[in-house]
């Protein structure tokens, strides 16, 4: 598969800048999900030790991967401890 890409990409110049983009895309997309995987509280890798992760959070832990306008930090607790 990657002998035909550097065949065609030789023989079409103008497709470089396409498998470029596409892998790319491609390895942000892996990289991406993996974050998901591994650091979101939703996931339970492990359910007999920790069958609901997302209850040891705090309220001032950031679990999203990109927040605009919240600031974290300064968040309090609103609720009951389970």
């Amino acid at each position: 598969m990657l002998c035909q890409i550097i065949t065609q990409s030789k023989k079409h110049l103008s497709l470089i800048p396409r498998f470029v983009c596409t892998g790319a895309r491609s390895t942000g997309v892996a990289l991406y999900l993996s974050c998901l995987a591994l650091f979101n509280p939703d996931v339970s890798w492990d359910r007999k030790n920790n069958p609901e992760p997302w209850n040891k959070l705090g309220p001032n832990d950031q679990y999203k991967f990109y927040s605009v306008n919240v600031d974290y930090s300064k968040l309090k607790k609103e609720g009951p401890d389970f």
